[in-house]
């Protein structure tokens, strides 16, 4: 029987492919880490925590001398909305981890390829009306930015 978690990281996992994909597409040099790089025993573990570890960046990336860290945001087919939801825990573990390896920038590339920062989404959600659990920050799509406005475009749509 599969899980909810299992159908979760089996989404999770086909966009941190596309992602990839499209980044080294755009000259990117890029490298799994974070969470889904370790082993199952400390998956485990980390999954019990409230360790920002939990939060660590899915992908690390380098072009031209240049090194970004991202985070893989998809949601669940049923969930869309005009709206990212991103929980409170994911975007705090952010603004710690962009605070201490600045400069080197943290992005959360969402299902649509759309572009926002930890910053940003914080930005975008201390004025608005917040989830009622609290567990979740909801910002709008509009807000984001294209993929290649932020990462450059593949060689073939730079021209």
């Amino acid at each position: 029987m599969v899980t909810h978690w299992q159908n979760r990281k089996a989404i999770g996992d086909a966009h941190e492919q596309r992602v990839t994909k499209t980044l080294r597409a755009c000259g990117w040099t890029v490298q799994p880490c974070g969470q889904g790089t370790y082993p199952p025993a400390i998956q485990h573990a980390l999954a019990r925590t409230h360790s920002a570890l939990r939060y660590f960046p899915d992908l690390i990336a380098a072009r031209d001398g240049e090194v970004i860290t991202i985070d893989a945001k998809d949601r669940m087919p049923s969930t869309d909305s005009d709206r990212y939801a991103i929980s409170t825990a994911t975007l705090n573990a952010g603004l710690l981890f962009t605070a201490a390896h600045a400069p080197t920038p943290l992005y959360y590339v969402f299902g649509d390829l759309k572009v926002l920062t930890p910053s940003e989404v914080h930005h975008y959600t201390t004025h608005a009306r917040p989830h009622r659990s609290g567990a979740w920050v909801l910002v709008a799509t509009k807000r984001a930015h294209p993929f290649e406005e932020v990462f450059g475009a593949p060689p073939a749509l730079a021209a």
